[in-house]
């Protein structure tokens, strides 16, 4: 990790009111730099950076950066929970049906929370999570991979 990013990484921890330590440096780098992770890849890949660190370190890391608004934490149906530092945009996800491969996709439209029901139960509304399923690009060249349309 370069000097200015990992200064940059230690900033963003103190602002999120959080102790800067090795284990949070190098889980929030993977994160910052890789796409949608599962705690597993994160946890592999920290490793690959800091030598030691548990897989329940690295849960407890990943709670802590959620919890300081750093990191957000998805749960696709079917899939492990991810990881990804597009915070604070009301942004949504699209998901292959066939890989599991996800992608980000700019709020549907409007100003947050972008969708709103038909009764919100007297809830104040602030964001919206949609995810929407399809097949990726490289899927729908596969001759075994069908949509639901096509089932």
């Amino acid at each position: 990790m370069l000097s200015s990013s990992r200064d940059e990484a230690a900033a963003a921890l103190r602002g999120g009111g959080l102790r800067v330590t090795a284990s949070r440096l190098a889980v929030l780098s993977v994160v910052t730099e890789g796409k949608h992770m599962s705690a597993d890849e994160v946890a592999q890949a920290a490793r690959a950076r800091v030598g030691s660190i548990s897989t329940q370190a690295v849960y407890d890391v990943l709670g802590a950066l959620t919890r300081g608004g750093l990191v957000r934490r998805i749960e696709p149906a079917g899939s492990p929970a991810r990881y990804e530092t597009r915070v604070d945009d009301n942004h949504h996800h699209v998901v292959c049906r066939s890989c599991g491969a996800i992608a980000d996709v700019d709020c549907v439209i409007g100003d947050p929370p972008c969708v709103i029901p038909a009764d919100a139960e007297g809830f104040v509304l602030d964001e919206a999570e949609v995810t929407f399923w399809g097949l990726c690009p490289d899927c729908q060249t596969k001759p075994e991979t069908r949509t639901r349309r096509d089932r």
